[in-house]
C-alpha cells in the first residue's frame, strides 16, 4: 500500500477529496430525503444547471469512457455515428419529452415511470397490469446496466490499484451504496454536478494525451495506409453499417425513454429551468462524446493484439507512456466519477420502482424511505455478484438494455405525450409484441444482417397505434396540466 501511495500521490489526494465530498453531500441531503417525494425527486424543486449537469453525467458513464472509447478500435470511424446520434437525441429529449413530462408528472404526482404511465392512461382497463409490467422491465434493464457499469469499474480498479477484479467491484459497491442510500435523489444530483465537471475535463485530457502519444490528431490518416487498419475508413469495415446504426439507435433512444433520464424531468422546477438544462446537458454530452469516441481509433498506434476492447482505456492509463502520473491519477478519479454518476441514478430508479410499484401495493408499510434504501442495497449487491461473470462486454449489455427500453416505452412515452389516443392495453400489447420480436430476431440470428431494434421497434409502434385506433380511448389527460396552469 505504501508503495502505491508513493507512486500515486495525486490519485490518493483526488480520491480522498472526492470521497469526502460524497460523504458530506450525502449527509447534507439527508434532511431533504426524509419523505418519499424528497427521496425520489427532491420535491420537484431543482434548477436547470443542476439537472442539466446531472442529465448528461448520469448518461455518460463507463460505457462512454471505457466501452464506447474502446469500440472505436474495433469499428473505426463509422463508430462516430453513435456520438452524433446521442447529441441529436439529447436535443430531442429536452424538446419533445422534457417539457410535457415535467407538467404531467407534477399533475399525476408521479414519482416513478410506472406512476407516470398509470397517470397517463388512468381511465383505461389494464392500468394495474401496466404498472407491474413496466416496473418489471425497469428493474431488469436497470440490473443489466448495473452489471455493465460494475464490469467497467472492476477493470479500472483492478488495473490501477492492483486489486483482483472481484475486490474492485465490491470496493465500488461500498462507496456508491453509502451515499445513494443516505441522501436519495438530491444527493445524486448534487454529486452529478461535481462528477459532470470532472468528466468534461477528463474527456478533454484523455483526447489530448492519447492523440499526442499517437503523433498528433492528423496521424489518423496513417492508419489508412496500413493493411491491417484500413478498415477504419470503410463504412462496413468493422461491422455492417445497418447493424452499427441499430446499435447507435438503441443507445440513443434511451435518452427519450430511460427512466433515469426521465426522472430528471420529474424533478425540475419549471419551464425556464428546462431551457437552461437543455444547453448545459447538450454542451457536456457533446464534449464528452466527441473526445472519447476516437480514443479507440488512435489506440491502434499504442496497443496491438487487443482481444477485449473494454481493457483499452485501463491499459492506456496504466502504461506509463501515454499519460504523465498526475494526469492518469486525475483520469482514474474522473472515470470513477463517471461510473458513480450512473450507478447511483440507476440504483435509485431500480430501487424506487421495485419498492413503490412492485412491493408497496401489496404490503402496507409506513417506512417507504427505509425500505427503498434497503432495496438500493440489495439491488447493488446482486448486480455486483452477477458482474463477476457478466454475459457480455459493456457495450453489448448496455445496448441490449437500451433495446428493451426502446421497444417497451418509446410508443407509450413519445406518442403518449403528443397523441390524445392510447390506452393501457395498447401499451401492454406494444411491450409484449415488441419484446417478442426482439428475442425472436436474436434467436434466429438475424442480428448480423439488421440490428434487432429496427424490427422490434416497428412492431411495437404498430401494435400501439393499431390498438389505440381500435378503441374509443381518446384521452384528454395529456392536456390537463397546461389547462390548469392557464386557469
Amino acid at each position: 500500500m505504501f508503495a502505491w501511495l508513493t507512486e500515486h500521490t495525486f490519485a490518493a489526494f483526488f480520491l480522498l477529496a472526492y470521497l469526502a465530498f460524497l460523504a458530506m453531500n450525502a449527509v447534507a441531503s439527508r434532511r431533504e430525503a426524509a419523505e418519499i417525494t424528497g427521496y425520489y425527486v427532491a420535491n420537484r424543486r431543482l434548477g436547470g444547471v443542476a439537472v442539466g449537469l446531472s442529465f448528461f453525467a448520469t448518461f455518460a458513464s463507463t460505457n462512454s469512457y471505457i466501452g464506447h472509447a474502446g469500440k472505436g478500435y474495433e469499428y473505426g470511424l463509422p463508430w462516430m455515428t453513435m456520438a452524433f446520434m446521442l447529441i441529436l437525441f439529447t436535443i430531442l429529449s429536452w424538446k419533445i419529452v422534457g417539457p410535457k413530462t415535467r407538467e404531467l408528472a407534477a399533475s399525476f404526482d408521479a414519482l416513478t415511470m410506472p406512476d407516470f404511465l398509470a397517470g397517463r392512461f388512468n381511465k383505461e382497463r389494464g392500468t394495474g397490469l401496466l404498472k407491474i409490467s413496466s416496473a418489471i422491465v425497469i428493474v431488469i434493464c436497470s440490473f443489466l446496466y448495473l452489471v455493465a457499469i460494475f464490469k467497467g469499474v472492476g477493470h479500472l480498479f483492478s488495473n490501477f490499484f492492483g486489486l483482483t477484479y472481484e475486490q474492485s467491484i465490491f470496493l465500488a459497491l461500498a462507496v456508491v451504496v453509502a451515499y445513494t442510500s443516505v441522501g436519495g435523489f438530491l444527493s445524486v444530483v448534487r454529486t452529478d454536478m461535481l462528477q459532470g465537471g470532472m468528466m468534461v475535463v477528463g474527456a478533454l485530457m484523455m483526447f489530448f494525451f492519447v492523440t499526442r502519444a499517437s503523433g498528433g490528431v492528423d496521424s489518423i490518416f496513417e492508419l489508412a495506409e496500413r493493411e491491417e487498419t484500413s478498415f477504419i475508413f470503410d463504412l462496413n469495415g468493422g461491422i455492417p453499417f445497418l447493424v452499427l446504426l441499430g446499435i447507435a439507435l438503441s443507445g440513443s433512444l434511451k435518452l427519450l425513454v430511460d427512466p433515469r433520464q426521465l426522472t430528471r424531468f420529474y424533478a425540475i422546477r419549471d419551464g425556464r429551468a428546462i431551457k437552461t438544462a437543455l444547453w448545459i446537458s447538450l454542451l457536456g454530452l457533446t464534449v464528452v462524446q466527441l473526445c472519447l469516441y476516437p480514443i479507440g481509433i488512435y489506440a491502434h498506434f499504442l496497443i496491438v493484439d487487443v482481444t477485449d476492447t473494454d481493457l483499452i482505456v485501463p491499459t492506456l492509463l496504466t502504461s506509463g507512456t501515454v499519460f504523465p502520473p498526475w494526469a492518469s491519477d486525475f483520469l482514474f478519479v474522473s472515470i470513477l466519477a463517471a461510473a458513480m454518476s450512473s450507478i447511483d441514478s440507476v440504483l435509485l430508479v431500480s430501487a424506487s420502482t421495485l419498492y413503490k410499484n412492485v412491493v408497496a401495493p401489496y404490503v402496507l408499510d409506513s417506512k417507504p424511505v427505509f425500505w427503498t434504501r434497503t432495496a438500493v442495497f440489495l439491488t447493488a449487491v446482486l448486480a455486483a455478484i452477477f458482474s463477476i461473470n457478466p454475459p457480455g462486454d459493456i457495450i453489448e449489455i448496455t445496448i441490449f438494455s437500451g433495446s428493451l427500453y426502446a421497444v417497451c416505452f418509446f410508443p407509450a412515452v413519445v406518442l403518449g405525450l403528443h397523441w390524445g389516443r392510447g390506452s393501457a392495453l395498447a401499451v401492454l400489447w406494444s411491450m409484449f409484441l415488441g419484446v417478442s420480436t426482439l428475442f425472436v430476431w436474436l434467436l434466429l440470428d438475424f442480428k448480423e444482417i439488421l440490428h434487432e431494434v429496427f424490427p422490434a421497434l416497428l412492431v411495437s409502434l404498430a401494435a400501439y397505434i393499431v390498438c389505440s385506433m381500435m378503441g374509443d380511448n381518446n384521452n384528454s389527460d395529456i392536456e390537463a396540466p397546461s389547462q390548469s396552469k392557464s386557469a
